[in-house]
């Protein structure tokens, strides 16, 4: 069974709060379109870096369907499935953790994700071990720097282990 991959945005994609200035990206057909001031900031190779993992990637961030009309195509994804984190009805969550942990849960339905956000803290780890039913993986990733060949050695090494990898290219 493929993994969900469940993508925050600001603080993960979009890095923030580190020095600048940030390097200024450019996309295959130049400057990123005009929505987002800060989209030159998410390096568009990420995109299939991503799709490379295997997994079914997912939005699970706050820009919600602008996702898919400002990023995706930035990144050269097509639209992708969005998680309404911002419907929850906790406020705040009980045990200190973050108000996505439970409409990702219920999201994944039982099955083997990953989810890379940089509020992620070992209460979310917790609660998703107490009741998510399938294997897990919780990466924080570090706001200042954004979303990392090191943060996807880790997920790559984590799928592996976890059983989730996808099977290698069959032979033409």
């Amino acid at each position: 069974m493929r993994a969900l991959i469940f993508l925050d945005i600001d603080g993960t994609l979009l890095p923030f709060g580190g020095e600048d200035p940030y390097p200024v990206h450019q996309g295959p057909n130049g400057p990123p379109p005009a929505g987002h001031p800060l989209l030159d900031r998410v390096d568009p190779a990420l995109g299939p870096r991503l799709l490379a993992l295997g997994c079914v990637p997912v939005w699970a961030t706050t820009w919600l369907d602008d996702a898919n009309t400002l990023l995706a195509p930035w990144l050269g994804l097509p639209p992708l499935p969005v998680v309404d984190v911002a419907s929850s009805t906790e406020d705040p969550p009980p045990g200190g953790r973050h108000w996505k942990t439970g409409p990702i849960v219920a999201w994944a339905a039982g099955r083997p994700f990953v989810w890379l956000d940089d509020e992620i803290t070992g209460a979310d780890r917790a609660w998703v071990a107490a009741h998510h039913p399938g294997p897990a993986l919780l990466h924080r990733v570090d706001h200042r720097h954004g979303l990392r060949e090191a943060d996807l050695a880790v997920v790559r090494a984590w799928l592996r282990d976890a059983g989730c990898a996808p099977a290698p290219p069959r032979p033409a």
